[in-house]
């Protein structure tokens, strides 16, 4: 499905539908009047073989883009090479999944520094990233891999080092999660002309694909001085989501903003609806 316009959609499978499952919150994402939605294999693939060409087809039918977020249980920077085969592993089977269902983008976490200096942790991650996309362009899997913005500074991935990568590497995109670079920054980073920079920098960096097939999360979020605590409704947190929403449109930004406030379909829909009044 060609990435056509900024669309607006859930983290999982809309909380209102019924009875919950995935194909069920395609349809729902639809009925919502919403267009995107994120498959969520943070705790497992909960799409089987069996049931991803109907996740592909509904998907298509209703014009919804899928996206997917990788497990949760990934540190590509670990001290233990088993635990980075097997983070490694999980990425590619939720790659090959989610290709499988029509997703056109797969995102995580990549990993944690560990007290140790960034710059190392940075060579190791895009060693394993190497292999990664290696691996699957040998399976002909062509889906975008993104390591995300993370809102902690004891975690691998400001937006230098998610560009870098993507610089580096073939198939590799960032997924930009503005909430966490807010929550990161301890408040920073939450006004028009800092969005309308970080666009700025991605153009630049990566070119105008980088905002022509965007990848982007977007939360309310409580933090402190050291990063993302949780996440919270937009309405209940500072994050201001309405300027984002305007450099975006200034930008011509194509591609998802995805919902991960508690309320998902709640407020993909408020920025669905500010974003068109703009």
């Amino acid at each position: 499905m060609p990435v056509d316009k900024l669309r607006f959609g859930t983290a999982g499978i809309p909380l209102s539908t019924k009875p919950y499952n995935t194909l069920n919150g395609i349809a729902r994402v639809k009925e919502l009047g919403l267009d995107s939605m994120e498959l969520e294999f943070v705790r497992n693939i909960n799409v089987n073989a069996e049931l991803a060409p109907k996740v592909k087809k509904l998907a298509k039918e209703k014009n919804v883009l899928l996206s997917c977020h990788a497990s949760y249980f990934i540190n590509l920077s670990s001290k233990e090479r088993e635990k980075r085969e097997a983070s490694k592993k999980r990425i590619i089977d939720a790659a090959v999944r989610a290709y499988t269902c029509g997703a056109f983008s797969v995102c995580f976490h990549a990993g944690f520094y560990q007290g140790r200096m960034p710059a190392e942790i940075y060579e190791i991650v895009k060693a394993e990233l190497k292999d990664i996309v290696e691996r699957l362009q040998q399976q002909s899997i062509d889906i975008w891999i993104r390591p995300e913005t993370t809102g902690k500074a004891t975690q691998f991935g400001t937006l230098e080092e998610i560009i870098a990568l993507s610089n580096e590497l073939e198939q590799i995109m960032p997924c930009i999660d503005f909430s966490h670079m807010h929550a990161r920054s301890a408040g920073k980073l939450n006004s028009y002309e800092e969005f309308y920079n970080v666009l700025g920098i991605l153009e630049k960096e990566l070119g105008k694909k980088a905002l022509k097939e965007m990848h982007v999360h977007v939360s309310g979020i409580e933090y402190s001085d050291k990063g993302e605590r949780y996440h919270l409704n937009l309405k209940d947190s500072d994050f201001k989501y309405k300027e984002l929403l305007k450099a975006l449109k200034e930008f011509n930004c194509k591609g998802i903003v995805i919902s991960e406030s508690p309320n998902i379909e709640e407020d993909a829909l408020l920025m669905k609806k500010c974003f068109e009044e703009l």
